[in-house]
C-alpha cells in the first residue's frame, strides 16, 4: 500500500492513493496506521478518492473530482478537517491529479465542497463560515471552564481561559469532558489566550486543542476557524482576519460575510510502502 505523509503546522496525515476507491480501509487499520510506536503514526488518515466512487462523495461529483475521505487516528470518521484539506491540496497538486490556476480547486468533503487557493508554501482553504449557536462548558483537571459552542462542518467548544491560569500549564493528556447531550457526536474542545497583536490582523488568539479521536494536536485548522470567529464576536466584529498560534505554528484565519478562510503551510515529507497485514495495535 502506497502512502505519503504530510503535515500542516504539525497537524500530520498519511495520505493514501485510492482514485478508485479500491482499498479496504477499515478503522482497525487506519488505528494501526496512525499508531506513533507500530505504524506510521499520525492524528489521521487522508483517502485520494473519486468523488463518484465514493459513496459519500458520489453526490458533489459534479462540481469537483476529489473526495477527501479524512478518518481520525483512532478509526472514526470527521465531517471536517481544515489543515487536512489543506495538506490534500497539496498532494493532488504535487501528484499532478490537479493543476493549479486563478480560480479556486474544489474539493468534496463530508461537510460539502471547500475551494483551496495555493501561493507557494502556504494553502488557504475557503470553508463555512463558522456558526456560534450555543454556550456551554467543560471539565479538565478539576477546572470548570465556560466555552461557546460552535459548528464549523464539525463541532467545536472554544473556551477562554480565564485571568491568571496559562495555557502552557493545562494537562491534555486525558480528554475534557463536556456535554453530551449538545455534542451527541463529541466536540474538538479549544481552549485560546490572547496574544500580542499582530500587524494586518483583527486579533491574536493563542490556541491549545483537544481533537476528539485523536487526543491533542499540534494543530486544528477548523478549530482555529472556531476560535477565530468567537475572538472577533468578542471585539464586536462581524468579520476579520485572526492569527492563530497553534503548538505547530501560525494560522491566518480570514472571516468574510459569506465564507471562512484558513491559510497556512502545507508540507508533504516522505513517501512509501506500507505493509498493511504487519500493522497491530495495542
Amino acid at each position: 500500500m502506497e502512502f505519503t505523509k504530510g503535515h500542516g503546522t504539525g497537524n500530520d496525515f498519511v495520505i493514501l492513493p485510492d482514485p478508485d476507491g479500491a482499498l479496504d480501509l477499515t478503522p482497525g487499520l487506519v488505528a494501526a496506521i496512525c499508531d506513533r510506536r507500530r505504524g506510521i503514526g499520525a492524528d489521521g488518515v487522508l483517502r485520494v478518492v473519486r468523488s463518484a466512487k465514493h459513496p459519500e462523495g458520489a453526490a458533489l461529483a459534479g462540481e469537483t473530482e476529489w473526495f477527501m475521505d479524512y478518518w481520525n487516528a483512532d478509526g472514526s470518521y470527521a465531517e471536517m478537517c481544515g489543515n487536512g484539506a489543506r495538506v490534500f491540496v497539496r498532494y493532488l497538486l504535487d501528484t499532478g491529479l490537479a493543476t493549479a490556476t486563478d480560480a479556486a480547486l474544489p474539493v468534496a468533503t463530508r461537510a460539502g465542497v471547500v475551494r483551496a487557493r495555493v501561493d507557494g508554501e502556504v494553502v488557504a482553504v475557503e470553508m463555512r463560515r463558522p456558526r456560534l449557536y450555543d454556550a456551554s462548558t467543560t471539565h479538565l483537571d478539576g477546572l470548570t471552564l465556560a466555552g461557546t459552542a460552535v459548528d464549523v462542518g464539525n463541532p467545536h467548544l472554544v473556551c477562554p481561559l480565564p485571568a491568571g491560569l496559562d495555557l502552557p500549564e493545562l494537562d491534555l493528556t486525558r480528554a475534557p469532558q463536556f456535554d453530551p447531550v449538545l455534542f451527541p457526536a463529541g466536540v474538538n474542545v479549544e481552549f485560546t489566550a490572547p496574544g500580542a497583536p499582530v500587524e494586518g490582523t483583527d486579533g491574536h488568539v493563542l490556541m491549545r486543542v483537544y481533537e476528539r479521536g485523536s487526543a491533542e494536536t499540534l494543530s486544528c485548522g477548523t478549530g482555529a476557524c472556531a476560535v477565530a470567529a468567537v475572538a472577533l464576536r468578542d471585539a464586536a466584529r462581524d468579520t476579520g482576519v485572526v492569527a492563530v498560534d497553534v503548538p505547530g505554528g501560525r494560522l491566518t484565519v480570514t472571516v468574510t460575510d459569506d465564507t471562512c478562510w484558513l491559510a497556512g503551510p502545507a508540507v508533504l515529507v516522505a513517501t512509501g510502502t506500507l505493509t498493511p497485514n504487519t500493522l497491530t495495535t495495542p
